[in-house]
């Protein structure tokens, strides 16, 4: 399992496409976006356009672990990205967050296959004004030391730049 982080367009999901590419195809991209909005529209199309055939992409805005245990066995899984998942998950008012997010935690420890997780890093910015936005830094942090302790490797991609945390650089 691979831990991909980085900020807003720090080119980390480009590395981690690449990361799955080089590996033996048909391959699985995991997309946890919604589209709320034509802005969000336009992103999730932009990503799409730069996947083609063998990727495979399904939707699972708030069923992650699932999808990932659906995957087939053997297939490398792209999963992008972690925080849209965390959003989606606080936002939902009947969500049990520790449950979820334990859920995937097993999941991913138990990919039947290459598993790529790509996730923003928001720490690094200031304290936020908001209770739910500072809740979100936090938890988005909690979910990536979990993550972080139980991954191979985890590279965090600055300016385009991949920068190896932990385990070899591919």
């Amino acid at each position: 399992m691979t831990l991909v982080l980085g900020g807003a367009r720090s080119g980390k999901s480009s590395y981690a496409e690449g990361l799955v590419e080089a590996q033996a195809g048909p391959w699985l991209y995991v997309a946890t976006a919604q589209a709320w909005d034509d802005e969000m529209r336009v992103r999730i199309a932009e990503h799409r356009a730069r996947r083609a055939a063998p990727w495979k992409t399904i939707d699972a805005p708030r069923d992650l672990p699932g999808a990932i245990r659906g995957a087939e066995p053997g297939r490398p899984v792209l999963v992008d990205c972690l925080t849209l998942w965390l959003t989606n998950a606080m936002l939902d008012d009947g969500a049990d967050l520790a449950a979820e997010t334990g859920a995937l935690l097993a999941a991913c420890a138990d990919a039947a296959g290459p598993l790529v997780l790509v996730s923003n890093e928001v720490g690094f910015g200031i304290v936020p004004e908001n209770a739910l936005a500072r809740r979100f830094r936090d938890e988005a942090g909690r979910l990536h030391q979990r993550l972080g302790a139980l991954a191979d490797r985890v590279v965090l991609v600055v300016a385009g730049l991949p920068m190896t945390l932990k385990g070899d650089h591919p």
